[in-house]
């Protein structure tokens, strides 16, 4: 009898353990993890989409920058073809008055004094147009011509490559030789010919100082550097711009591309 009563007892304590065990069994719901890795790859899919369309919309504004600062270019261009027509007009006109007092002072044989009161205030107007000093060389205002004009007028700009280097060649110590240097850059940039164009920059950055093309041939050896995929050397360029000429349109220009290459 006793026998019996263990038996039991040690069933029973057998089925309480059991049942025990499955009250504290954890609960696997299958269809929830299902329904979390799903919700997880539509999550991952719509982050990709937007990080696309970021990328895109960021080669598009460079692309924008880049057609604007070759429009800028072209419009200072054409500026600067006018001031330079102009100064060859005042320069040509003070040619005549010139021829003019020579000739009524052989008629009337009076002194040079007379020449030089004619000439002077000519010679002044010339000289002070926009601050620029125009060369006397014909020659010379010329072929600088005929470089510009294939540039903004004829769109030869090949032809025009070659005229810019031969007048770099021919008038080395031109005043024209800063925007000389910067447009053959600028024509050798944009037919891909990167390490011509950077020697061109750095002329104008290394030896005219003071030109107003140097804050753009900044630019555009950082931008030859980063087509170039150095992006140190792009970096401190955009950097020494910004530093030089912070109030520049080039400056401008600058701060977006170094943004990009820094965040």
């Amino acid at each position: 009898m006793k026998l019996k009563k263990v038996l039991f007892g040690m069933m029973f304590t057998a089925s309480a353990f059991s049942a025990l065990a499955v009250a504290k069994a954890p609960v696997i719901d299958v269809n929830a993890n299902s329904i979390d890795s799903s919700a997880l790859t539509e999550q991952l899919a719509t982050l990709s989409r937007k990080l696309d369309s970021r990328n895109k919309a960021q080669v598009n504004i460079q692309r924008q920058l880049e057609l604007l600062q070759t429009e800028v270019n072209e419009l200072r261009g054409v500026t600067e073809l006018h001031t330079h027509q102009l100064g060859q007009v005042l320069e040509r006109q003070r040619e005549l008055y010139q021829e003019i007092d020579r000739r009524v002072n052989e008629v009337l044989s009076s002194t040079s004094k007379a020449a030089s009161v004619t000439t002077s205030p000519m010679a002044t107007i010339s000289e002070s147009v926009n601050g620029a000093s125009y060369s006397d060389n014909l020659t010379e205002n010329e072929t600088y011509d005929r470089a510009l004009n294939l540039v903004l007028k004829d769109k030869r700009y090949k032809q025009a490559i070659l005229e810019f280097k031969a007048f770099n060649k021919s008038f080395p110590n031109s005043s024209y030789a800063p925007n000389a240097h910067y447009w053959l850059g600028q024509l050798l940039f944009n037919q891909g010919e990167l390490e011509q164009a950077n020697q061109a920059f750095l002329i104008v950055v290394n030896k005219y100082k003071d030109s107003t093309k140097r804050p753009d041939a900044l630019l555009k050896l950082a931008m030859v550097a980063q087509k170039q995929n150095d992006v140190k050397k792009s970096i401190a360029t955009y950097q020494q711009l910004l530093k030089e000429y912070p109030e520049s349109t080039a400056a401008k220009l600058a701060k977006p591309r170094l943004a990009s290459l820094t965040n």
